[in-house]
């Protein structure tokens, strides 16, 4: 299994110790609702993580909860509200969406309160080390101290000081140093050895990894806008505190989402909750809109996009249904006829060379549609039989499993349109056809293809 590596650039070979697989993926602050974004990066590791349990890892996959940070307080401002009461309120809204986007892989989500005593320990062995220093306003991490600081994001320390995302402050040695604990006397807060504050926004997930894996693991992930400054500065720290290197085997990244090819945001009015997403489509049809796209490549979405991929999910789904129907007649051949035990052993060599090629989503979905094409054939022609039947069946569950979506439509989903009302607008359409209206007829003909109804003239 090759797994590309934002840190050297290259695929590599997935090397891990006794098959375990310790993963851990940064989560959300919780101040809002959140967005198809978030649900892009977190289906796509749902995936990753269900492909390599099938393939036999054991995986733990650790999950942070961002839930006190100034835009967590600033908000709770805003709404007059208690800012931790309000990050719980948002917590549970984002676990809600994870499960009916069924991501389910995620073995354990820890909030950064309830590690101040892991945060606070980090932060003194980092100012015990000569990494860190005490200031009136908060510790600082010293980066000129740690010389490979900007490694992954393969930033030069002297190309830093105009781009570090962090405000001015006099108290610093360098602007470059980044803050580990915030001294505040304003609620939330909590006792530190260096007074009253709350952590810095990397800390958290340092302590929170080192608490659980240790000072090394196997996988981090997120998204790519948080190569620099945050795993940057993840990886200064944890192996500044530890004296080990590296912090992670694999560093992973989504790519970015954008929304009609311009970047998400509430200025431009294009900002779009995964509440709001699931108004208009179903959350298989959003996972299938993710994995036609590589997890690492740039994603736009449109209505007209995401439609497409409904009426895409909708063939394969009724093709799985097909099977299932025609696993329940009894006037099956005994023998195949055709030779469809063939393109089923190619559709699954394809299928998890794709998956083994790091995580090739859209190479391993086309297989997938390459395969119930030349399927509906040999149903149609009634050519398989009840034990190749049976082998399909298990083999769409088996990939169910790894993509999260169901590959078995439940009942019809072309249409919910009668056949009655079928009969009727194909009369009609026939009637235009015999008076030339070919116009009003092509049209009546395009309209059912909309609705995954394929209407053919012989």
């Amino acid at each position: 299994m090759n797994v590309y590596n934002t840190m050297t650039r290259e695929k590599e070979e997935l090397k891990v110790n006794n098959n375990k697989i310790k993963l851990f993926v940064c989560g959300p602050t919780v101040y809002d609702y959140s967005h198809i974004g978030h649900a892009r990066t977190y289906i796509s590791f749902d995936v990753i993580v269900r492909y390599l349990k099938h393939e036999g890892y054991s995986v733990f996959y650790l999950q942070n909860i961002t839930d006190v940070d100034d835009k967590i307080i600033n908000r709770a401002k805003e709404n007059g509200e208690n800012p931790l009461e309000l990050a719980h309120r948002f917590e549970k809204e984002y676990i809600d969406d994870m499960a009916l986007l069924n991501v389910n892989s995620v073995n354990f989500y820890a909030r950064a309160t309830e590690h101040m005593d892991e945060i606070i320990k980090q932060v003194q062995d980092l100012i015990d080390k000569g990494f860190a220093y005490d200031t009136p306003t908060g510790v600082y991490f010293n980066v000129d101290k740690f010389e490979e600081f900007g490694k992954l994001s393969n930033r030069n320390l002297d190309d830093l000081q105009n781009n570090v995302r962090v405000q001015t402050d006099s108290n610093k040695r360098d602007p470059k140093d980044f803050a580990l604990w915030k001294k505040q006397d304003e609620e939330p807060f909590w006792d530190s050895p260096w007074g009253k504050g709350r952590p810095g926004w990397h800390i958290e997930d340092t302590a929170i990894t080192e608490s659980y894996f240790g000072p090394q693991y196997d996988i981090h992930g997120g998204g790519l806008d948080l190569i620099f400054p945050h795993h940057d500065a993840e990886i200064a720290q944890m192996e500044a505190a530890s004296g080990k290197s590296p912090l992670v085997q694999h560093w992973m990244h989504t790519g970015f989402l954008n929304v009609r090819g311009e970047k998400m945001s509430k200025s431009l009015g294009n900002f779009i909750t995964i509440k709001e997403l699931l108004e208009l489509f179903s959350p298989e049809v959003y996972r299938f809109f993710v994995l036609s796209t590589h997890y690492r490549s740039p994603i736009d979405f449109s209505e007209e996009i995401l439609k497409q991929a409904e009426n895409s999910l909708k063939r394969i789904q009724n093709t799985g249904k097909h099977v299932l129907d025609k696993y329940g007649e009894d006037n099956l051949p005994e023998e195949d006829k055709t030779n469809i035990i063939d393109e089923l052993n190619n559709f699954r060599t394809n299928f998890f060379d794709a998956m083994n090629n790091d995580f090739n989503t859209p190479i391993a979905l086309s297989s997938l549609f390459d395969f119930t094409h030349l399927l509906n054939k040999s149903l149609n022609d009634n050519e398989i039989s009840k034990d190749t039947l049976s082998l399909i069946i298990d083999t769409l569950k088996e990939i169910e499993g790894i993509l999260g979506f169901s590959l078995i439509a439940q009942e019809s989903t072309g249409s919910d349109l009668s056949d009655d009302l079928l009969n009727i607008i194909t009369d009609v359409r026939q009637e235009l056809r015999a008076k030339k209206n070919w116009d009003l007829a092509d049209k009546i003909r395009d309209d059912l293809s909309s609705l995954d109804i394929s209407l053919e003239d012989k």
